[in-house]
């Protein structure tokens, strides 16, 4: 079943502030194979997808969506940062679907994520395109 195009424009919410930590920073470092920088205080800059990757799976836990990690290809992403990620941060986000339409028998869902520290101070915005097989296909 295809998504429904009337699904452009919705939004949804982080569950939870993510807390950024000096451990959480070293983590993802080593998980990329990057060195740290600046004593491990700052994250790399692909950081933020940590927050942005959980308002997909607030996207996909959302029934009314139809949308399934399994059926779904990652076809694009850009991020546009405002500032770097520090230990000590407390993240939170908001995902809009900006687009959908249908493509070569794929469902086409661009996303536009907007992650800020919970006092309001922007850090990034990433877009992003899915590519969705429906489950009948």
């Amino acid at each position: 079943m295809a998504v429904d195009p009337d699904l452009a424009g919705r939004t949804f919410a982080t569950a939870a502030p993510y807390h950024v930590s000096a451990e959480k920073i070293a983590e993802f470092t080593a998980a990329i194979g990057a060195e740290p920088t600046d004593e491990g205080r700052t994250a790399p800059f692909t950081f933020p997808m940590v927050v942005a990757f959980a308002l997909m799976g607030e996207l996909m836990a959302d029934p009314s969506v139809g949308v399934e990690l399994r059926n779904v290809v990652h076809r694009d992403e850009r991020i546009d940062q405002e500032r770097p990620v520090r230990a000590g941060d407390v993240l939170v986000g908001t995902l809009t679907v900006d687009k959908v339409r249908t493509a070569a028998g794929l469902d086409l869902i661009s996303t536009r994520s907007e992650i800020s520290t919970v006092d309001g101070e922007p850090v990034c915005t990433a877009t992003a395109t899915l590519a969705h097989r429906g489950a009948d296909a």
